[in-house]
């Protein structure tokens, strides 16, 4: 069992009178690679400062390993961090920028007396970090000519030169997804990291924790967060999701479209909809937009005037009436939040696609409905 060795417990931080975390409570264990998942503003870097103790926090406690640091500054934290800009050293090689907080004399716990490395434990320490991070042959290297992306692993090999319990990562820009987690999993360390990109959480993390607004949202594993969202908001923004009013009839059964008993959201991710002749449809709508994505067509489909997103290898053009079938499988149902009705519908999509028409139900069509 994994051990816990940093928690946040009921913290809140304000600026201005501004509430911008409130009440977060969170554990994070050793060697777990932990991502912070969240839009703009959603409170998540600020998190990830109180962890590496940039920023006091108004309210609450941070404890590391079961001691209270809540005033221990940065420097005395077993963590360190790798920012948006690297902070290199332009006048220094890569060798010398790694070694840079090796050469800081340290002082001895028993002694209190300031201990300086000794120069072949540098050199040791420097090119096994060049080896974790793969630029092993580049240590005499002007950072000037390295690219981006050979910079960031630069700025990654200095803070784990130092042998940090816990490595935070805010919003890195280079796309070193699989190559963060080899270099976790070699280190054995923890690594938080904070990203509004779903695919980064999704794809390197062991646990994901949804932010919005300065709360937390929803904690679990990947496959959890995608497969199990816990309200509209966590549903929309993890992926794609066709998201609907619908009904608790029974266990297991879920009406949509109709009469409502029971208030719950309905999401139904737009790969798990399969598209049949209208005839043969649980449900039966109007194509009113194609746009082909390379590996999949998105199809917009309008079901009495609700538009859902399909995504699908068959090609149904604009203004065809297709059915649809849902494997019970594919349908997850959520309590209703204060996200109900912001999310879900594609009646106003419009990043990717063009402005949306809406479809005309025929006369029959309405005194029938779409439903079967």
């Amino acid at each position: 069992m994994s051990k816990e060795l940093i928690r946040l417990r009921d913290l809140c931080m304000a600026f201005d009178d501004e509430l911008v975390l409130d009440h977060i409570n969170l554990y994070i264990n050793d060697s777990e690679f932990l991502t912070l998942l969240g839009p703009s503003g959603c409170g998540k870097t600020t998190t990830l400062r109180i962890i590496g103790g940039f920023t006091t926090p108004t309210s609450g406690d941070v404890t590391f390993d079961g001691v209270r640091i809540n005033d221990v500054p940065s420097h005395k934290r077993q963590i360190n961090t790798v920012f948006q800009k690297y902070a290199l050293f332009p006048h220094l090689d890569v060798f010398e920028n790694i070694a840079f907080g090796l050469r800081i004399p340290k002082t001895d716990p028993e002694s209190r007396r300031k201990v300086k490395l000794p120069e072949s434990e540098i050199q040791e320490r420097v090119l096994e970090m060049l080896k974790v991070v793969n630029l092993k042959g580049f240590e005499k290297r002007a950072v000037s000519s390295l690219s981006g992306g050979q910079q960031q692993r630069v700025a990654i090999a200095r803070a784990l030169a130092l042998s940090p319990d816990i490595l935070c990562f805010d919003e890195p820009t280079s796309a070193l997804d699989p190559e963060l987690k080899r270099i976790q999993q070699a280190m054995g360390i923890t690594f938080i990291y904070v990203t509004h990109d779903q695919e980064e959480a999704l794809a390197m993390s062991d646990t994901v924790v949804v932010m919005d607004e300065g709360k937390i949202q929803q904690i679990g594993t990947p496959e959890d967060i995608y497969n199990e969202p816990k309200n509209a908001f966590v549903a929309d923004f993890i992926g794609e999701s066709n998201i609907i009013d619908g009904i608790m009839r029974a266990d297991g059964v879920v009406e949509i479209f109709n009469r409502r008993f029971q208030c719950v959201d309905v999401v139904i991710r737009p790969e798990d909809v399969d598209i049949v002749p209208e005839g043969q449809g649980q449900l039966k709508g109007t194509v009113t937009s194609v746009t082909f994505k390379g590996m999949q067509y998105d199809i917009i489909v309008d079901f009495k005037g609700f538009k859902w997103l399909i995504q699908t290898t068959d090609h149904c053009p604009e203004g065809a009436r297709i059915g649809i079938k849902i494997d019970p499988d594919g349908i997850h149902v959520m309590k209703k939040s204060a996200y109900s009705g912001m999310f879900g519908d594609y009646s106003s999509f419009s990043e990717e696609y063009d402005e949306l028409d809406d479809a005309t139900l025929s006369s029959d069509e309405e005194e029938s409905g779409d439903e079967e």
